[in-house]
């Protein structure tokens, strides 16, 4: 499967099993704990798409026009929304009572999410080459936990 067709299915999983979360109760936070670690994740999605700014969001994963960011959030992070996407699922989730069924959905939601990271890796590599382009971000950025992933 290609990077783009990889990307586009993992977007569609993704949000079937959030809808799923959603339905079961199991989405938001149940108590002070875990909806701290929501807002936490909110707040840090509305910076990374503030600083993104206009661009567009792309089920293929197609890059945008306009450069590599790497200012406000992305100075830490390469993928600030998918962290903050993962951190509000999981904490949802942990917040009740472990059932396998919510268990399995949010691991699917992270390996739909990193077939998205992968997709659009794949795509910023290609776009941004050189000594000032996406490898040479990617070495001095983490992924989704500042400094350490």
């Amino acid at each position: 499967m290609n990077a783009r067709t990889a990307s586009i299915v993992a977007v569609l999983v993704l949000v079937v099993a959030v809808v799923l979360l959603l339905r079961r109760g199991e989405l938001l936070g149940a108590g002070p704990i875990s909806i701290a670690f929501q807002v936490v994740a909110v707040l840090l999605m509305l910076w990374a798409r503030v600083t993104f700014g206009r661009r567009s969001f792309h089920a293929a994963a197609n890059p945008t026009s306009g450069g590599l960011v790497t200012w406000g959030p992305y100075r830490y992070w390469r993928h600030p929304i998918y962290a903050a996407v993962l951190l509000f699922l999981w904490a949802g989730v942990l917040s009740h009572p472990l059932e396998p069924i919510s268990l399995g959905l949010v691991a699917l939601a992270t390996v739909m999410t990193a077939v998205r990271i992968r997709s659009e890796e794949h795509y910023l590599r290609a776009e941004y080459q050189g000594d000032s382009g996406y490898d040479a971000y990617a070495r001095r950025t983490k992924r989704l936990i500042p400094f350490v992933f």
